[in-house]
């Protein structure tokens, strides 16, 4: 049966490097972005008969005829990572309502709708692995993330509630907690301050947390767990 993988935020950072690994692992990939162009691109990169979607993951409407089409063009989806993120970063007293709103549609509604959309094949094939991407700061907290943190530590408690509801129905579903990664994200961060308190003494690399994401994708035994990939941030903070 084919391995089909729906990757959400699949166009830059930690999505497309998932992409990457997971193409030359054999999966079918669906590439899934706000910005068709830029989906497109990811996708021709990884040659192959993968393809391109554009979705806005906080429009119910959107992911349901992003996944009618996936299902059409590439069959079933069995594997979903939830790649797609924002954010916002400001002093709450400072932070604008629409700023809050925008962050936690697209950081956490946007994953629970994604899953919901999978889910209905899944259950029907009685087996789906499902990875989201969470955050260290969604475990920790960080002054100036209060809205950022709220949305990926609501991640981790709807991501292991979720793996509770469908066990049963062979269905896993995981979190990956990135600490400092090169992205888009992280770009204006002051890293050579920031990676003093990093043990390994560096950010990590996209393809870092990709590795991880995968292997909880293939990990038949793994359900509800949160994988931090941090180089040890989360022991001084």
């Amino acid at each position: 049966m084919d391995k089909v993988c729906a990757v959400f935020g699949g166009s830059r950072g930690i999505g497309r490097a998932v992409a990457q690994l997971m193409a030359q692992k054999g999966y079918r990939l669906a590439i899934i972005a706000r910005n068709l162009e830029l989906a497109k691109a990811a996708a021709g990169d990884l040659g192959g008969d993968h393809l391109a979607f554009s979705c806005d993951v906080a429009k119910e409407r959107d992911v349901q005829n992003t996944f009618e089409e996936m299902e059409k063009t590439l069959g079933r989806v069995n594997f979903l990572v939830n790649a797609a993120g924002i954010n916002r970063d400001s002093l709450l007293v400072r932070t604008r309502t629409e700023d809050m709103v925008s962050q936690l549609h697209t950081n956490l509604l946007g994953s629970m709708l994604t899953c919901k959309a999978a889910l209905k094949t899944m259950i029907q094939q009685q087996r789906g692995s499902i990875v989201n991407v969470g955050s260290i700061i969604g475990l920790k907290g960080n002054s100036g993330q209060t809205v950022y943190s709220a949305s990926k530590g609501g991640l981790i408690g709807f991501s292991r509630a979720l793996a509770k509801e469908v066990a049963r129905k062979k269905i896993r579903v995981n979190v990956v907690a990135p600490g400092f990664v090169h992205t888009d994200m992280t770009k204006d961060l002051k890293e050579e301050h920031l990676k003093k308190n990093i043990p390994l003494g560096r950010f990590g690399e996209p393809v870092d947390v990709a590795h991880a994401v995968v292997f909880l994708l293939e990990s038949p035994y793994i359900t509800g767990h949160v994988l931090v990939v941090d180089g040890g941030l989360q022991l001084t903070i």
